[in-house]
């Protein structure tokens, strides 16, 4: 008690300089836990995302089908599996249809992929009730990435082309119907979605589907020959390497904002230990050991994290918290990094990793003030007084 009273009285003594190394230290707390925290609502707004657009509770996949071949897409498809009709039939299962084709947006050519849909699914967030037309018209919705690319616009008509199963080449005008908006690019780049029928139509394949979509992970016990099902950690993948890149980069980026404000802690208590060897000394001679002193020292520099904590709190967490609440607005251009991302990501700050961040830098902080701190048992108490120990 009798240290920590002489700590706290020695380091409100120092004035500003102790009043600036708080300030350096609340700053790196806030921003470990803002960027942590950043991080954190981005994966999770991602996964959300993708499992609501896309994944759903698990996927049937036809044996040939590779998503990254696209060479093979248009002969990745079969007759869906009797075990399945009925809960096809029910709506808790839906199929998807995939080809390759072009389309020829304002005399440009490109290349797309073509996904057919059954247009009153309501397993995946794709707007697919927007695929309605009159009798004689073919009508696809597209995401606005696709949009912005093309410069299609709803209503607007534009030449696709593709090829059945017998490898004869078709060509027909399709009608947008309807752009619709979506954080995952892989329902949007490049894309064009039709009705299931339609498209069945176009390929000459009746009943036959690329992918079955499930409502639940439950309805992934099925065995059936031609299809796997796909879980949706093994759906995930892709995305989960890319989240965990994120945190490698999250935790140097907390590395050096801890270094920057260690090195200011080190540097005060080398500093003090230089500027205070007469009163190193006159503890020394008045009894306490050099155990005590090294302790008074340390105790001194953890302080410096207790304060940072105390400060950080004051400002850091109505900060934290407004935005946890209203979002960070990201600029337009971060559709183009081809990942999963809002435009607006909304951190999340959970306790354990506010606790978690306080326990670290104050442990860091107490073992930074303890190494230079371990000199005093080498000082000489007589030089000390004087004044000339080095």
């Amino acid at each position: 008690m009798v240290s920590l009273r002489l700590a706290l009285r020695n380091i409100l003594g120092a004035g500003l300089r102790t009043w600036l190394n708080v300030i350096v230290l609340s700053f790196s707390f806030v921003v470990i836990i803002w960027h942590k925290g950043l991080l954190d609502g981005w994966d999770r707004q991602a996964i959300h995302d993708m499992i609501e657009w896309e994944i759903a509770g698990g996927q049937y996949w036809v044996n040939e089908y590779d998503p990254y071949d696209p060479f093979s897409i248009s002969e990745s498809h079969a007759p869906m599996p009797e075990e399945l009709d009925a809960l096809i039939r029910q709506g808790e299962i839906t199929p998807l249809l995939y080809t390759m084709g072009t389309i020829y947006p304002n005399g440009r050519m490109q290349s797309i992929l073509i996904k057919g849909i059954e247009p009153g699914q309501e397993i995946i967030a794709v707007p697919s009730n927007l695929l309605q037309s009159g009798p004689d018209e073919i009508p696809a919705i597209i995401g606005t990435g696709m949009a912005s690319s093309t410069g299609l616009k709803e209503g607007s008509f534009v030449t696709l082309r593709w090829r059945d199963k017998n490898g004869a080449f078709d060509a027909a005008q399709v009608k947008i119907t309807g752009i619709f908006k979506t954080n995952v690019p892989s329902v949007d780049a490049s894309q064009i979605w039709l009705p299931i029928d339609k498209l069945r139509d176009m390929m000459l394949l009746p009943d036959e589907a690329t992918i079955l979509i499930c409502r639940d992970e439950e309805l992934g016990t099925y065995s059936t020959s031609r299809w796997d099902f796909k879980e949706q950690d093994e759906l995930m993948v892709d995305l989960k390497q890319i989240i965990r890149s994120k945190s490698m980069a999250g935790l140097f980026i907390w590395a050096i904002l801890l270094m920057v404000a260690m090195l200011a802690i080190f540097d005060t208590q080398v500093l003090s230990i230089f500027r205070r060897q007469r009163e190193i000394g006159t503890y020394v001679a008045l009894g306490m050991t050099r155990r005590q002193v090294v302790t008074l020292f340390t105790f001194e520099g953890a302080m410096h994290a207790v304060f940072a904590t105390v400060l950080g709190a004051a400002y850091g967490l109505p900060l934290l918290a407004m935005q946890a609440k209203r979002g960070i607005n990201l600029p337009v251009s971060s559709e183009d990094y081809g990942l999963t991302m809002a435009e607006k990501l909304y951190p999340v700050y959970s306790l354990g990793l506010i606790l978690g961040t306080v326990i670290v830098v104050v442990i860091v902080t107490t073992l930074v003030s303890y190494w230079p701190s371990r000199k005093i048992a080498r000082m000489n108490p007589t030089e000390a007084l004087r004044g000339r120990w080095q």
